[in-house]
This record gives structure tokens, sequence and C-alpha cells, in this order.
């Protein structure tokens, strides 16, 4: 498993990809990746995660083409993990929305589980989910990363 560390305006994120995709995205404290968070790598698709979410970041794309591996996880949490693929940018739907679009619509705090383990925030977009009263609710790195990344796609959603 390869991985390179990327320098984000939202901070210090560590990529991992195996040879079918990007498998794992973690958000690091900036200091963990200081003077080492240079996105430099010779993996290809390392390199195209790199250069997409440097265009995400930048407000110049709005869709990932990088090959993704999902293999990991249940096929509940695989299952809850492509729908949240199919969220269009600057949208975002309740956890009740997605537990819906599943057809489990009792399931609403087992895809909440399912989000939070979500290893591959940003290209498989879960901080577009948020709680039925349309505030914000869970995220890997954080909330302040989740409002950060929403605030990328133009959103603003109440604390």
């Amino acid at each position: 498993m390869k991985s390179v560390l990327m320098k984000s305006p939202g901070g210090c994120l560590r990529i991992y990809a195996s040879a079918l995709g990007v498998t794992q995205i973690d958000f690091l404290d900036d200091d963990l990746g200081e003077g080492k968070a240079d996105g430099i790598t010779d993996d290809p698709i390392l390199l195209q995660a790199v250069m997409e979410l440097g265009e995400y970041f930048a407000g110049k794309r709005r869709a990932f083409e990088v090959a993704v591996d999902l293999q990991k996880g249940t096929a509940f949490q695989r299952e809850a993990w492509e729908i949240l693929r199919a969220i269009p940018y600057g949208q975002t739907i309740s956890y009740g929305d997605q537990a819906k679009a599943m057809g489990r619509p009792k399931a609403v705090r087992a895809v909440g589980g399912a989000n939070g383990r979500n290893p591959l925030p940003i290209l498989v977009p879960c901080h577009r989910v948020v709680s039925s009263a349309g505030k914000l609710h869970g995220f890997s790195g954080g909330l302040a990363i989740k409002r950060f990344l929403l605030a990328v796609e133009g959103l603003t959603v109440p604390t």
C-alpha cells in the first residue's frame, strides 16, 4: 500500500492507494506533515488523487475521476457509500434521505454509522449528509472540516 501526504486548505491529508485505486484518506494535524506534505509521489493513482483534490479545493473540480478501491467494509457500508457517491456537488441530503435511498427507511442510525466508517471522505462525500433539521452532525475529520468542505461547495450549514 502506497501513501502520500498532501497539504490542503483544510489541513494535511494522508492519501493511501492500492493497485486498484484510492483506499483511504486521513485528516492529520498540520504539524504531522510539516515539511513532508508536498504531494510528490511516483504512483499514478496517488498523483491523480492529489491533482484532483487540489482542483477541488481550488473550486475547479466538481466530480472526481480517480479510481477508488472500496473493498473494505461490510456490504451495508459499501451500499451506503455508493449512495454518498451519487449526491451531487453543492447539495446535501439527510441521513433519513440516505436510508430511504437504500430502501431501509428505519436504518438511519446504521447509515450514520456506515458514513462514520467511510474510508474516503471528500472522494466519497459523506460531508454532504446533514441532520434532518439541516444541521451538521458527525464527520471523521471533525465538524470544522465538514463545514469547510461544504463551504468549498458554496454551502453554509447551521451549526
